[in-house]
């Protein structure tokens, strides 16, 4: 038998909520970019937290040289460890190899070692100033955290919307169908009557032209939902080939939160209020090392060095050490101060934006929870619109087939019912849209889909 070709876009996937939100956190380009930059982000406090280890530098050269005197060749060797700790205090060990071989003075070789050690007395002194480093790239590690927390819960937002709108688009469809059987059998009983003389003729014109604008609201109704599907592929960065079926049908059930404890939820998960907390923390830590810098560079200093003559008659060798103080004081430098005064404006505006995040989040949060209420109001009051509308219409047949009605009314209360259902559908859809944007308000997107960020710091 012959081979048969099969192509996936034969095949229509059915792809749930949890599916797509499962998808997006796999596959969005946005998340998988986020991912990505924490790498370097990591690195970077890798690097940091390293810069209070011991550093090994391994240095040689060699020299072809010549003066008035003589032409010589001469190589060195030198490794140094430097050591810089949580307390400021700098360590330096160096071993020294260097051999020379001249025309006219031959040959001759040293070695040794040196080892100085600097602590600072005034600037630079103290754990919580050397720390400071450390301390200001964890803080960054947090917020660079916080911000991918709120990437990926602002683009699952955007997967639940988009979902969603492909869930209307698909009921919009059902509904401009419905509608347009209705008008289909309307006509078959204007026939009908028109053959028994109980209507006139020209009264039909009227359902036939419904019955067009009912075709073309299904036209721009699939229309609707091929764009939705488009927008959902693209978010979840697959093939825009791809069917895709929405097995799942649009549902709300009443939700109930009270605002101080949605505010107390904000204020412990809302990633933006978070990251200007760490802010106003990151402008104490700059103030406190800028008016560090600001003082006199006082140090205590102290140093040992050992030298081997290799080629002596006797392999001398010659210690010296050294201890003292060693100052440097800036004299008519404004640049002394300007990171300080920087830092001073820095915790003022920090200030300023803290206490407008505080108030744009209690905002937001009433703004949220409001609408959350007002929204499941009006979808009760929409369901009632539509039940009745339905009623109105069944009605309005009866009366219809009993010659009591016209079906100019009959065509007003079909048009009735379909903007009752469509707002019925639109209500529906702004609740469950709300539900989602107080999610993102109170920072809980991530924890109501059960979501865990695989972030680990190593």
């Amino acid at each position: 038998m012959p081979s048969q070709s099969v192509s996936l876009s034969e095949y229509v996937v059915d792809l749930t909520l949890s599916d797509a939100i499962y998808l997006g956190l796999r596959n969005n380009r946005n998340i998988r970019s986020a991912y990505l930059g924490r790498i370097a982000q990591k690195f970077d406090l890798q690097v940091t937290e390293d810069s209070y280890n011991p550093k090994l530098v391994l240095s040689a050269r060699y020299l072809n040289a010549r003066n008035q005197d003589d032409r010589y060749q001469e190589g060195e060797v030198f490794p140094q460890t430097i050591w810089t700790t949580e307390y400021g205090t700098r360590i330096s060990l160096a071993w020294t190899n260097q051999m020379t071989l001249a025309d006219q003075a031959g040959r001759s070789r040293s070695d040794g070692i040196d080892l100085s050690m600097t602590q600072p007395l005034l600037r630079g002194m103290g754990r919580d100033i050397a720390t400071a480093p450390l301390k200001l790239a964890h803080l960054s590690e947090r917020i660079n955290r916080l911000n991918l927390q709120a990437t990926v819960a602002d683009t699952i937002t955007q997967i639940i919307t988009t979902y969603r709108e492909m869930l209307r688009a698909k009921e919009q469809l059902r509904i401009a169908r419905e509608a347009l059987k209705r008008s289909r059998r309307l006509l078959q009983v204007n026939q009908a009557l028109i053959e028994a003389g109980r209507m006139a003729e020209f009264e039909i014109v009227q359902t036939e032209a419904d019955i067009a604008s009912q075709e073309l609201s299904v036209e721009e109704a699939a229309n609707q939902l091929d764009d939705s599907q488009l927008s959902l592929l693209q978010l979840l960065s697959l093939d825009l080939d791809t069917p895709i079926r929405t097995p799942d049908d649009l549902d709300a059930s009443l939700t109930h939160i009270d605002l101080a404890r949605a505010l107390a939820i904000a204020r412990t998960h809302q990633p933006a209020y978070l990251i200007q907390q760490l802010a106003s923390e990151r402008a104490d830590i700059n103030l406190a090392v800028a008016q560090n810098e600001s003082l006199w560079d006082v140090s205590l200093i102290g140093g040992l060095s050992q030298v081997r003559n290799r080629y002596a008659s006797s392999s001398q060798r010659t210690w010296s050490s050294y201890v003292g103080v060693q100052v440097d004081i800036p004299v008519g430098d404004p640049g002394q101060r300007q990171a300080e005064v920087n830092a001073h404006v820095e915790i003022e505006q920090q200030k300023l934006r803290m206490d407008d995040t505080r108030q744009s989040l209690k905002r937001n949060v009433a703004n949220a929870v409001r609408n959350l209420e007002t929204r499941w109001r009006q979808y009760e009051i929409a369901q009632r619109g539509q039940e009745l509308s339905r009623r109105a219409l069944e009605i309005e047949r009866e009366k219809l087939q009993a010659g009591r009605s016209s079906n100019f009314q009959v065509l007003r209360f079909e048009s009735d019912l379909r903007n009752a259902e469509n707002a019925q559908l639109d209500a529906m859809l702004a609740y469950l849209n709300a539900q989602t944007a107080l999610d993102q308000v109170l920072g809980t997107t991530l924890a109501s889909w059960d979501i865990e960020l695989n972030d680990r710091t190593p």
